[in-house]
């Protein structure tokens, strides 16, 4: 029997998958329980890790909060910007596909719980709270104008920046994503006449 030791870049490569494993842990555990009712010894046990364990990767709950939104964040705007520029399908179903994943897939308590806690403490998420949704309108701004000739860039701007608004009030009023999406189609189709 030979035994096999990782290289630098596999030991990495685990080390890297084991922190994207506990953050979507961490993600699913702060959206079932809320923030404020979230102990990291919760989040440890449903990422099966050992709560020093976790401690190591996360100085606190606050963090690994920051670190999981941010993550979460950061794969949405890559899947949007992947879905917007698969030039096979009509702009209308692009778009809705990249609201449902960009908003549809988090309707329910954590909204409430996330804009909540965003609310009360505009420092823990920082600059991301800014950061993701800015490019996610410079994403749907920019699948607007690509259908349009360069002098309607401005109602491709305030097209984007309507379908955004729409998307969030249309969030906080329905209780699950078959009614966002509903919805939501409708408002799309009445704003690219």
């Amino acid at each position: 029997m030979t035994s096999e030791k990782l290289s630098l870049d596999e030991t990495s490569a685990v080390g890297i998958d084991r922190r994207v494993a506990v953050l979507d842990s961490a993600l699913v555990t702060f959206a079932r329980f809320g923030y404020r009712k979230t102990s990291m010894e919760e989040v440890a046990r449903a990422a099966h890790i050992s709560r020093p364990g976790l401690y190591f990767l996360f100085a606190s709950k606050e963090d690994l909060f920051r670190a999981a939104v941010s993550q979460a964040l950061e794969e949405d705007v890559a899947e949007v910007e992947r879905i917007l520029w698969r030039s096979d399908r009509p702009i209308r179903d692009r778009l809705l596909d990249s609201f449902e994943r960009w908003a549809g897939r988090y309707i329910g308590p954590m909204t409430r719980d996330i804009s909540v806690v965003i609310e009360d403490n505009p420092e823990l998420l920082g600059e991301i709270v800014e950061l993701w949704p800015q490019r996610f309108a410079e994403l749907i701004t920019n699948a607007i104008a690509a259908q349009a000739t360069p002098s309607d860039r401005e109602i491709a701007v305030a097209l984007a920046q309507t379908m955004i608004s729409t998307s969030i009030g249309v969030k906080y009023q329905v209780s699950n994503r078959e009614a966002y999406l509903e919805r939501l189609a409708l408002a799309i189709d009445l704003l690219l006449r």
